[in-house]
C-alpha cells in the first residue's frame, strides 16, 4: 500500500474526544533532530543567544525559587531561637540549595531531557520510549502505513534486568504510571499554593509600617490581587511578559545587595555556617524539634523543579547560566543577610524578610516584592496550563478546553476550566489557612514530594537508558534519596496542620488521571480484540449489499492496525457507506514535537473509496485549527497520494479518482464518531465496576472534541455502541 505525507497547516484538536482518536504512545523514527555542531564563526552568536535566554529565564523559570526568602523564615515554627540555631538553619539551607538545586538539577537532571523537554512526565516518556511500559497493547504500527514510531531500544540484548522486570510486571507498570501522574499533579498543587503564599507574604509587608492593618485585611487584599490575576489569564501574557524578566532581574539583584549590607552590619562571620558541623550540632541540640523544622527549611528550594520542568521553553545552557551566575548567588547572599539580621534580632523571624530590609528602601522593596510575587504566581499558573495541555493531548486527563493565547509562542496556553478551579482553590487557601505558616506546611509537601519522584524516575533513567555503572547510580541515588526522604518524613508531620490540602488535591487528581487512562486503555483493548480485517470488511460489504451513497465521510477511529468495530456496527445498521470514506486516527506520540514531514500519513485500504489516515502530534506541539483547514489538509494529502502513487487500484483512471473525490466533497461531508460506553454486568469485577463507573462519570461530563475543530454540528454524526467489560 502507498503512503503520502504532506506539509499540513498547524492544527490539532484542542481537546481530543476519546471517541475520535486515542493517543498512541511511541517514537518517531527521527524525533527532534539534534542540533548540529556549532561552527567557530557562529560561536559568539550562540553565546549571546544563551545570555539572552538566560536573562529571559528569570521571568519564567525561577520566579518561585528566587522569591522563596519572602516566606521561608516566617513559615518556621521557631521558639526562642539561639545564634547556634540560626547558624544551623542557614547551613541546612545552604547545602540544600547547593546539593539539590545545583548538583541534582543543574548538573544532572537537565541532562535527562526528552528531546528538549523536561519534567517528571518527560522522564516517564523517555522510559516509555526505551522499554515497553506504555500500558498500551499495541505500540508498533503496521509497517504498511508508513508511520514510523517503533521503539529503538526494545531488543532483548539491550534491555537491562530492571527494564525487563518493568516490562513484564503489570503492577510495576501501573505503579510507575501512577508515580509519574502524581508528580504532574503535585506540580498542579504547586500552581495552587505558589500564588497564595507568594502574594500573601508580599502584601503582608503592609503590616510593618501600619500595625493597625489586620491579618484579615492582608488576606482580603491578597485575594483581590489573585482574583484580578486569574481573571486576566484569558487575555494571555504576551502583552506584559516583556516586563517579567526586568521585574525578576531587579528582585534578584536588590535582595542580595540588601543581604550583603545586612550580614556586614550584623554578623560578618555568617559564612562560617557553611561548615556542615553546624548541621550536626543543630540536630544534636534540637533533636525532634530540629527534625520538624525541616518542614520549613525545605521551602528554600521551592521552584527548583521548574528548572527541569520548563526546559522545553529554553535550553539547558541558558538555565544553567542563569542559576549559577545569578539565582544561586542571590539566594545564598539573601539568606545570609536574613540570618545575620535574625541572629541579632532573634524574635523577628515571623517577619523575617521585611524586618531585615533597611527603612530607606522599605517601600521600593515592598513594590518590587509584590510585583515579583505576581510574576512568580504567573509562572506557576502558566506551567499548570502547560501540564494540563500535555495531559489532555496524551489522553491522561479528561478533556478540558485549551486555547492558545499567542500566535508567536506556542507554549502560551489558557484553559478556562483549569483557570477558574485554580482561582477558587487559591482564594480558599488564603481565606481558609490565612496564616503563612499553615500555607508553608502545605507547600512543603508539594515541594519535596515532586523532587523525590524526580529522583526515583531519574535513577531509572540512569540504569535503563544511560547504562551508568551501578556505583555511580548509587552515588546519586543514596544521598538524594536519604536527604529528600528525611525532608518527606518531616513535612508529613505537617499534614494535620495544612499539609493535607495539597496532598489530598494531588491524590484526587492523580486518581482521576489514572481512572481516565485506565478507561481509555480498556476501550482500546476491546477495539483491538474485535478489530475487523480488510478482507472481512470487504466480505461484509458484499454480503449485506451495502449501498455506496454520494458524499465524503470522515470516520474517526481509535486504532489503525485494522478497522474499528464501530465501522462494522455502523455499516450493519445503516446498510450504507459513503463513496469516499477516510478512516482518521489522531496519534499522539511520547515525543515533544513531530517532524512536519511525518505529520500526516494516508494510504489506500484496498477497497474502492476507502482510505486510512493517521495524523501525528507530540505532546508539546501547538494546535489551533479551523474545520475547513483541517478538511482541506487531509483532502490535499489524498489527492497527492492519488497523483503520485496511483498504480491502478481500480478500473477508474487517475483523473476519474480525483474527480470522484471532488464530487464527493461537493455532495456533502459528514464526520462520524463513536459514542461508546462500557456495559457493566453482573460478571464485572468489583474493581472494574468502581473504576469504569467513575470513568463513565468523567466521560459524560467532559468536553467534546469535534466542535473544537470548528466543524458545524449538522455535519457530526454519533454512533452509539456498548462495549463488554
Amino acid at each position: 500500500m502507498s503512503t503520502s505525507t504532506t506539509q499540513p497547516s498547524n492544527f490539532l484538536p484542542a481537546a481530543l474526544d476519546p471517541e475520535v482518536g486515542i493517543p498512541r504512545l511511541g517514537l518517531l523514527s527521527n524525533g527532534r533532530t539534534p542540533a548540529g555542531r556549532r561552527s567557530a564563526g557562529c560561536g559568539e552568536i550562540w553565546r549571546w543567544r544563551d545570555f539572552i535566554l538566560a536573562y529571559k529565564t528569570l521571568g519564567v523559570v525561577f520566579g518561585g525559587l528566587v522569591t522563596s526568602p519572602l516566606y521561608v523564615y516566617p513559615s518556621m515554627n521557631l521558639n526562642s531561637p539561639t545564634e547556634e540555631d540560626y547558624l544551623g538553619i542557614y547551613s541546612i539551607m545552604f547545602w540544600t540549595l547547593t546539593l539539590i538545586g545545583v548538583f541534582k538539577y543543574v548538573f544532572i537532571a537537565l541532562n535527562a531531557d526528552d528531546n528538549g523537554e523536561g519534567g517528571t512526565f518527560a522522564l516517564y516518556s523517555l522510559l516509555c520510549r526505551h522499554i515497553n511500559i506504555g500500558n498500551l497493547p499495541s505500540r508498533n504500527v503496521n509497517s504498511s502505513t508508513g508511520v514510523l514510531y517503533s521503539n529503538r531500544s526494545m531488543t532483548s540484548e539491550t534491555r537491562s534486568k530492571l527494564g525487563k522486570f518493568l516490562e513484564e510486571s503489570i503492577t510495576a507498570k501501573r505503579i510507575l504510571l501512577f508515580i509519574a501522574m502524581l508528580g504532574m499533579c503535585m506540580l498542579i498543587g504547586d500552581g495552587i499554593l505558589t500564588p497564595a503564599i507568594s502574594v500573601l507574604s508580599a502584601i503582608d509587608g503592609l503590616r510593618g509600617p501600619f500595625p493597625s492593618v489586620s491579618k484579615s485585611a492582608v488576606e482580603a487584599i491578597s485575594a483581590v490581587v489573585l482574583l484580578a490575576l486569574f481573571l486576566l489569564q484569558k487575555h494571555g501574557t504576551a502583552r506584559v511578559s516583556f516586563l517579567f524578566s526586568p521585574i525578576m532581574g531587579t528582585w534578584t539583584l536588590t535582595t542580595p545587595i540588601i543581604g550583603v549590607y545586612s550580614f556586614l552590619r550584623f554578623y560578618p562571620s555568617i559564612f562560617k555556617a557553611v561548615s556542615p558541623h553546624y548541621i550536626v550540632h543543630f540536630f544534636l541540640r534540637n533533636r525532634r524539634k530540629g527534625w520538624e523544622l525541616l518542614g520549613g527549611t525545605v521551602l528554600c528550594i521551592t521552584g527548583a523543579e521548574a528548572m527541569f520542568a520548563d526546559l522545553g521553553h529554553f535550553n539547558k545552557r541558558s538555565i544553567q547560566m542563569a542559576c549559577l551566575l545569578t539565582i544561586y548567588p542571590s539566594l545564598v547572599l539573601t539568606y545570609a543577610g536574613q540570618t545575620a539580621y535574625l541572629i541579632k534580632h532573634p524574635l523577628d523571624h515571623n517577619d523575617g524578610f521585611y524586618k531585615f530590609v533597611p527603612h530607606p528602601v522599605y517601600w521600593p522593596m515592598f513594590v518590587i516584592a509584590t510585583l515579583a510575587a505576581i510574576v512568580a504566581s504567573q509562572s506557576l499558573i502558566s506551567a499548570t496550563f502547560s501540564v494540563i495541555k500535555q495531559s489532555v493531548t496524551l489522553d491522561y486527563f479528561p478533556r478540558v478546553k485549551v486555547v492558545h493565547t499567542s500566535k508567536h509562542k506556542e507554549g502560551e496556553v489558557y484553559s478556562p476550566e483549569t483557570n477558574y478551579i485554580l482561582m477558587i482553590l487559591c482564594i480558599l487557601v488564603i481565606l481558609g489557612f490565612g496564616d503563612g505558616k499553615n500555607i508553608g506546611n502545605a507547600f512543603g509537601v508539594v515541594v519535596i514530594v515532586v523532587m523525590l519522584i524526580t529522583t526515583l524516575l531519574l535513577t531509572l533513567v540512569m540504569i535503563i537508558i544511560w547504562r551508568a555503572p551501578i556505583y555511580l547510580v548509587m552515588l546519586y541515588f543514596i544521598p538524594f534519596f536519604i536527604m529528600e526522604g528525611v525532608y518527606v518524613s518531616a513535612v508529613f508531620t505537617k499534614i494535620p496542620e495544612g499539609g493535607w490540602f495539597p496532598f489530598l488535591v494531588s491524590i484526587i487528581l492523580a486518581f482521576m488521571m489514572f481512572v481516565w487512562y485506565y478507561g481509555r486503555q480498556r476501550k482500546i483493548e476491546y477495539e483491538l480484540r474485535n478489530k475487523i480485517s480488510i478482507d472481512s470488511f470487504n466480505g461484509l460489504l458484499s454480503s449485506l449489499k451495502i449501498q455506496r451513497v454520494p458524499g465524503l465521510c470522515f470516520f474517526y477511529s481509535n486504532i489503525q492496525d485494522g478497522l474499528t468495530p464501530l465501522l462494522g456496527h455502523y455499516v450493519r445498521n445503516m446498510r450504507s457507506l459513503h463513496k469516499v470514506t477516510i478512516i482518521v486516527t489522531f496519534t499522539y506520540l511520547l515525543v515533544p514535537k513531530v517532524n512536519p514531514q511525518e505529520r500526516i500519513a494516508i494510504w489506500n485500504l484496498g477497497i474502492e473509496g476507502l482510505y486510512g489516515c493517521i495524523i501525528q502530534y507530540g505532546y508539546a506541539d501547538s494546535f489551533n485549527v479551523e474545520g475547513d483547514d483541517y478538511i482541506s489538509t487531509v483532502i490535499n494529502s489524498l489527492e497527492e497520494l492519488i497523483r503520485n502513487n496511483f498504480d491502478g487500484w481500480y478500473p477508474n483512471s487517475r483523473e476519474e479518482e480525483i474527480s470522484q473525490l471532488a464530487n464527493a466533497k461537493v455532495d456533502g461531508l459528514v464526520h462520524v464518531r463513536g459514542k461508546t460506553r462500557f456495559h457493566v454486568g453482573i460478571q464485572t469485577s468489583l474493581s472494574d465496576r468502581i473504576l469504569l463507573g467513575f470513568y463513565e462519570f468523567l466521560h459524560g461530563n467532559c468536553r467534546s472534541a469535534l466542535p473544537s475543530l470548528a466543524i458545524p454540528l449538522q455535519q457530526i454524526m454519533e454512533i452509539g455502541m456498548l462495549y463488554n467489560t
